[in-house]
């Protein structure tokens, strides 16, 4: 049976353009080095993973989703991304078609809401076993018996086992889990004066957040310090809980699709890549890795 690889190029694209030096330019002088890296990672890829169908999934945007209609500070805190790093965006897509994958993006979808997306119809529609190909943690939520999360700058393998050993919380509680600790590198408020090892002790006792809501006496039954003052916080910030929550779920509703048949991978388009290439001024550099991945 098939491995269906669902990749995340944000963290590959910020790590090469930060790793390798600014003067990789094209012959028009355009930058390329972010270019050069994920291109770089996708052909590793195909090496160590025996890559047989993927899909390849973009920010399009780098400041905005439709996160920031629900909580306009949501990742407001970060600085804006290098206008050179903006720059080679487009270029990034190029050479994953040209290697011969299908990717995606959307103005108004993250990353991680088209790798839920697919994730949610090809669990539907197919046995396969799926491999969300991520360093963000965020995404162990989409983590189950068929679906696991590979970090492939550690070769590291999560089942549900180990999103719990890694997170604290099993797969199904890591969205409630922000909504309650709240995430400092997204600007996710969670709840004023609930800390990690508060909402992990919540979760794991009592359920999801919709179940301790339902019955905040059971919080002050907790053997934790301070338990009457967690329910307090709880009740005085539900809805900030609940709105942290939403936006720390990955959706499963972006207007994408694809089938297993679609996600297969042909090889690279011999042409486009070659003509891609010299474009791009990556040269032999490149195109010797290739060959034996061309249709």
């Amino acid at each position: 049976m098939a491995r269906i690889h669902l990749v995340d190029t944000s963290p590959y694209i910020f790590r090469a353009y930060f790793s390798l030096p600014s003067s990789m330019t094209a012959p028009d002088g355009r930058p390329v080095n972010a270019v050069y890296g994920l291109a770089g990672t996708v052909l590793k890829m195909i090496d160590d993973e025996s890559l047989t169908h993927a899909a390849f999934a973009f920010d399009r945007s780098l400041t905005s989703s439709f996160r920031n209609e629900i909580y306009p500070e949501y990742k407001r805190q970060r600085a804006l991304p290098p206008q050179d790093l903006e720059r080679q965006l487009e270029d990034c897509e190029r050479v994953v078609a040209a290697l011969g994958f299908r990717h995606f993006s959307s103005d108004r979808y993250e990353a991680d809401d088209l790798l839920g997306t697919l994730a949610a119809q090809l669990h539907r529609s197919t046995d396969h076993e799926l491999v969300i190909v991520s360093s963000d943690k965020d995404l162990g939520q989409l983590v189950d018996d068929r679906v696991i999360l590979f970090d492939l700058a550690k070769g590291l393998h999560l089942g549900p086992d180990g999103v719990k050993e890694k997170l604290g919380v099993p797969p199904e509680l890591v969205a409630d889990f922000l909504g309650l600790a709240g995430d400092p590198v997204d600007n996710i408020p969670g709840v004023p004066g609930i800390g990690k090892k508060s909402a992990t002790a919540l979760l794991l006792a009592l359920g999801p957040l919709d179940r301790i809501y339902d019955d905040l006496d059971a919080v002050e039954q907790l053997p934790v310090r301070g338990a009457k003052s967690l329910r307090r916080k709880l009740e005085e910030h539900r809805p900030m809980a609940e709105m942290s929550r939403r936006l720390a779920t990955v959706a499963r509703d972006a207007p994408i699709s694809a089938s297993a048949d679609e996600l297969k991978w042909p090889g690279a388009d011999r042409d486009a890549l070659k003509t891609l290439l010299e474009e791009l001024g990556f040269g032999d550099r490149l195109l010797s890795r290739v060959q034996r991945f061309q249709n």
